[in-house]
């Protein structure tokens, strides 16, 4: 069986309001699941391929931040 987990996500996903991204997101955190990491990974990849330089530049920073000891 050939799974394309990219896929999968973005067609469980597409059409989906700002509301139920939300909660999709919020749930695979709570959670806690590693399972769930490919998931929130590929809509991070999404993310950073619709995004714009300047937006881009923001989210390296958070992260850049969010992970200093």
């Amino acid at each position: 069986m050939d799974l394309n987990l990219r896929n999968a996500v973005i067609h469980n996903v597409t059409g989906n309001s700002q509301d139920q991204l939300e909660h999709t997101i919020v749930d695979a955190i709570q959670s806690g699941e590693e399972k769930m990491l490919p998931g929130l990974g590929v809509l991070f990849e999404v993310l950073w391929q619709h995004s714009e330089e300047n937006d881009k530049k923001e989210m390296l920073e958070t992260l850049e931040q969010s992970l200093k000891q």
